[in-house]
């Protein structure tokens, strides 16, 4: 009787460890399906944020401004749209610069040049409001454009001067102060105080070729912009 009693229990047992099992199974089944669904969700392109369809389009303009004046325009056109209710119809704001490599008192030195002076480049989304902001800035003294109508710059012109900016950064660009066939004296150098003509300008490398007399016979030199000054 006690060993029927024994078989009894141990069905009970195993059907609560069968339960058990198949309860925690069903947990980490649940568990992995959210996890696969979370997972797609986050892969799905749906998922990746939208562009912000109520951004304004806007296009590159140049600004004229008095000689001397772009940095402080620039500067005071900051202000004003910070301070102003139409803020999201401006972008970037440039005055195109270039690093140059000049000789001052024998010293080589690198300064910074506005290739584009008098100018100021700006981002913006042209509307009456925008137009009277800026035109109205002391020291602006028109927007570029035929007659009053203000001329965006077209997408390949903005990509060649803000290119030219990039560029100049990595390489500074010696300065270019000769040409063909100017008489020049070498101020450094092996030939220092030999007078010669330019015979080539190679201006990627900063190099000129000079014909230098030397014993009555005129022999080409390879010299560095910043070897040589203007006769």
């Amino acid at each position: 009787m006690a060993e029927k009693e024994k078989d009894e229990v141990i069905p009970e047992e195993t059907a609560e460890k069968t339960a058990e099992k198949t309860s925690t199974a069903k947990v980490v089944e649940l568990a992995a399906d959210k996890k696969s669904k979370k997972v797609a969700e986050e892969a799905t392109p749906e998922a990746a944020p939208e562009e912000d369809e109520n951004k304004l389009p806007m296009k590159w303009f140049v600004i004229h401004t008095y000689s001397g004046h772009e940095n402080k325009v620039k500067e005071n056109i900051t202000k004003m749209v910070a301070g102003s209710t139409i803020g999201d119809q401006f972008g970037r704001l440039i005055v195109p610069t270039e690093e140059v490599a000049e000789m001052k008192k024998g010293k080589k030195t690198v300064t910074t040049r506005k290739f584009f002076p008098s100018y100021i480049l700006i981002e913006m989304f042209m509307s009456d409001e925008s137009w009277h902001l800026v035109n109205g800035i002391p020291g602006v003294t028109s927007f570029v454009g035929t007659g009053q109508k203000p001329q965006p710059l077209l997408k390949p012109e903005v990509e060649r001067i803000l290119g030219r900016m990039v560029r100049d950064k990595q390489t500074v660009i010696p300065e270019i102060p000769f040409t063909l066939g100017e008489h020049i004296r070498i101020k450094d150098g092996p030939f220092s105080d030999f007078t010669g003509v330019i015979d080539d300008i190679n201006a990627e490398r900063g190099k000129l070729r000079v014909l230098v007399s030397i014993f009555g016979r005129d022999t080409p030199v390879e010299l560095d912009f910043l070897q040589v000054e203007n006769i």
